[in-house]
């Protein structure tokens, strides 16, 4: 493991423990900031993602949206490979995916415009600090090669951190959405 590899598990470890108090006193607001800047994109095809572990919960900004237009959650097909997005909805049959994350039964494909990014630790430069597996990396590189995408981390406040451990191939987040409230990225 090189020294990068070796910080960048060190920091997901404490973010992991940061974040778990944080899960455990959230409650059913926390995606009204969320809301907020999705109302300014109507009709615009969004994903979002359904949390796992100790994630913030954006399904209700989600089912918002999906009453303006396309949402999708993110479904992995194979490692080191891109993330594909298939439509959701609040009332569909959903099915547990790899790592547990909820799909739908029935996925039916397209390409959203705007990512809904869950993570482990974010700073004000649009770092951030996911699981390790580069899925949203390979993403947001492959949907940003094609079109403009808008990059939204969605964490709680108290997963911010001064500087995120960056390798050249983390994709940058353009705004940072937490329960308190929105960041918007500084960039380097």
């Amino acid at each position: 493991m090189n020294d990068l590899a070796a910080i960048k598990d060190a920091a997901r470890k404490a973010a992991f423990l940061r974040r778990k108090p944080l899960f455990q006193n959230a409650n059913a607001a926390q995606a009204g900031y969320l809301s907020e800047v999705l109302a300014g994109y109507r009709g615009v095809p969004v994903s979002g993602f359904m949390p796992i572990r100790t994630e913030i919960d954006p399904t209700p900004a989600m089912a918002e949206a999906a009453a303006h237009g396309r949402v999708g959650v993110p479904v992995i097909h194979a490692a080191n490979h891109p993330l594909r997005f298939a439509e959701w909805t609040p009332d569909m049959v959903m099915v547990a995916g790899t790592f547990g994350a909820q799909i739908p039964e029935d996925p039916k494909f397209f390409e959203p415009e705007i990512v809904i990014v869950p993570l482990l630790a974010f700073d004000r430069q649009g770092g951030r600090l996911g699981y390790g597996g580069g899925f949203y990396d390979r993403t947001l590189e492959m949907l940003r090669a094609k079109r403009a995408t808008l990059a939204i981390g969605f964490a709680f406040a108290g997963q911010e951190t001064d500087e995120v451990p960056l390798e050249e191939t983390d994709q940058p987040l353009d705004l940072i959405v937490t329960e308190t409230g929105v960041i918007e990225v500084r960039g380097v």
